[in-house]
């Protein structure tokens, strides 16, 4: 009997993963079809939920159920929610054997009995355990849009990048979150009652995730801040939106009601998290840099591409159980491979791991996707409500230009490259949300407040990649955004200028006609103090951290003090001293 379970379960698990791989197939098909005929109103995000709409409507209202049969005695005394798959493939087996007995109608029928039975059984367990999407798929997404990150135009508009991301997110959360709860209260719904859940929603949905606009920025050339801006507030503003998540979270199960302890706990609680998680990601990849700094691991490309690989997963992994979050650890630790550890491999390995993490986010990138259209159908525990969702969509819009608007005038008193009108529109309309969104709340839908909140976010990332990202591409043109330049540098640059232009010893590499140096302070004018220890940073970096982590030069013997000449010459490499 378990011998017949566990091959009734490998077959619908089977089934089950072929209708993905199909899926998958035929969007790639769909998007070099697209690519050939130059079509940018839908992306392949656009296409993978399309595709799982299709096959999720299909299986849930397109098939015939069992249990609408008449005289069928197996699910009329069998729960739907209980089913045992000893029992269903037991029933098709006996149906299959006594076919060649019977006449050509009743052939049919009982053909008609099995496949239902089985697709019946597919419906049921098509879909996946929340865990494998927060555990398996969001990792490697997450780790490549540090690994990935264009460094040179990051850091040049870092401070409209951190203000945007930390502040932003905070005031879209609290945005949403109020405007929800007052509708709550207007309408009396009995789906999300307490403040906290609608706060909990505005937290989760504030994760934006402009794939499919970065796709086109990357495809037109746009002006490089405008790329930069957009890129890096998607790379922080989905480590802000997981811990505001979790201490919300930690303070509804303390309190459900407002309490000023409480609250100051909350805060606590995200301090400790982020720059937890924060400083755990980059020891990790600190650790990951030395390891492959004093080996000879570059000798061995498929050693060294499988120890990067496991360290990245494992600083995920550990930091889940430090009680920390694994998403913030893991993004930082990819800023931190790319920026040292990047440096120590071999030739083979540098490429190896790029196009690792590349194949794995857009296939990843893709499944949610189109999970999400399958899932829009066939998972259980939805709790729709039309009034919460249109009010929700308003209230994104609404959340979304009550921080990019006042943010940008501000960072504006301090730039001397404005953050024009027309970007600030652009910005605007980049709000996609998308995996992070997903997996944060399908993972508890324990009760009516958690499965409204999942049915409300699956709406919003369908209309924001349909609406929003079918029509970035127009909206680019009509509001004369800069196009056709050069955004496109290698990431992974190892060239000297990157760090020379902070001291402004160089001029550095020129963009659009203004040096790196002069467009890194437009970034961070409107905070004096970071400015000025912005160059004494980075020349801390050059002189020190990279000296130490990579064999990059000058050695720590020429720059230490000559009392720590021993130190000095025991972490510097063979390389580094001839």
């Amino acid at each position: 009997e378990y011998d017949d379970k566990a091959e009734a379960t490998h077959r619908v698990d089977s089934l089950n993963l072929l209708i993905y791989v199909i899926l998958l197939l035929i969007t790639i098909l769909t998007v070099w079809l697209f690519k050939q005929r130059r079509f940018r109103f839908i992306h392949e995000t656009g296409l993978a939920i399309i595709y799982g709409l299709i096959i999720g409507a299909i299986i849930a209202y397109a098939i015939k159920k069992p249990e609408e049969k008449k005289g069928n005695d197996y699910f009329n005394s069998t729960n739907q929610s209980t089913v045992n798959p000893v029992s269903v493939f037991n029933v098709c087996s006996h149906q299959v054997e006594t076919v060649t007995e019977s006449s050509k109608n009743e052939l049919q029928e009982k053909a008609s009995i099995f496949f239902s039975h089985f697709f019946n059984f597919f419906f049921i367990y098509a879909t996946f355990d929340p865990e494998v999407f927060f555990n398996v798929i969001l990792p490697p997404i997450i780790f490549n849009a540090g690994y990935q990150m264009k460094k040179k135009h990051f850091f040049r508009n870092i401070g409209a990048i951190t203000v945007i991301a930390f502040i932003g997110t905070t005031i879209s959360t609290l945005v949403i979150g109020g405007l929800m709860y007052g509708f709550v209260l207007l309408i009396k719904s009995t789906k999300l009652t307490m403040f906290t859940d609608c706060l909990l929603f505005g937290a989760i949905i504030s994760a934006t995730d402009p794939v499919t606009v970065l796709a086109i920025f990357n495809d037109l050339n746009v002006d490089v801040d405008l790329y930069a801006i957009v890129f890096g507030e998607s790379v922080l503003n989905d480590a802000v939106a997981l811990t505001l998540t979790k201490s919300i979270e930690s303070y509804k199960s303390a309190k459900s009601g407002f309490d000023g302890m409480a609250f100051l706990n909350c805060l606590a609680i995200f301090m400790k998290i982020f720059f937890g998680s924060l400083l755990f990601g980059c020891f990790m990849g600190g650790v990951t840099a030395l390891l492959t700094k004093f080996t000879k691991l570059k000798n061995y490309p498929t050693l060294e591409t499988s120890l990067f690989v496991l360290m990245s997963y494992a600083t995920f992994l550990a930091s889940e159980c430090l009680d920390l979050t694994g998403i913030v650890a893991l993004l930082f630790c990819g800023i931190c491979q790319a920026h040292y550890t990047y440096n120590n491999l071999s030739a083979t390995s540098q490429n190896n791991t790029r196009e690792l993490f590349s194949l794995m986010n857009f296939l990843m990138e893709n499944f949610v996707f189109t999970y999400i259209g399958v899932s829009t159908f066939t998972f259980q525990y939805h709790s729709w409500d039309a009034g919460l969702t249109i009010f929700a969509v308003f209230s994104v819009i609404v959340s979304r230009m009550c921080h990019i608007y006042p943010l940008s005038f501000l960072l504006n008193l301090g730039r001397v490259h404005k953050i024009t009108c027309n970007m600030q529109h652009v910005m605007l309309f980049s709000g996609l949300r998308g995996a992070l969104a997903f997996t944060l709340a399908i993972r508890n839908t324990s009760t009516v407040a958690r499965q409204t909140i999942l049915s409300i976010t699956l709406i919003v990332i369908i209309l924001t990649v349909f609406l929003l990202g079918g029509f970035t591409t127009q909206i680019i043109y009509w509001l004369k955004i800069s196009i056709g330049l050069n955004i496109n540098p290698d990431v992974m640059t190892n060239d000297y200028n990157f760090l020379r232009f902070y001291d402004g010893s160089s001029s550095g590499f020129l963009l659009e006609g203004r040096s790196s140096a002069a467009s890194i302070c437009d970034s961070i004018q409107i905070i004096p103090l970071f400015k000025r220890n912005f160059k004494k940073l980075f020349s801390f970096d050059l002189v020190f951290i990279k000296p130490l982590l990579t064999n990059h030069e000058p050695p720590l013997t020429e720059t230490l003090p000559k009392c720590c000449f021993p130190i000095a010459k025991l972490l510097s490499s063979k390389e580094q001293l001839t």
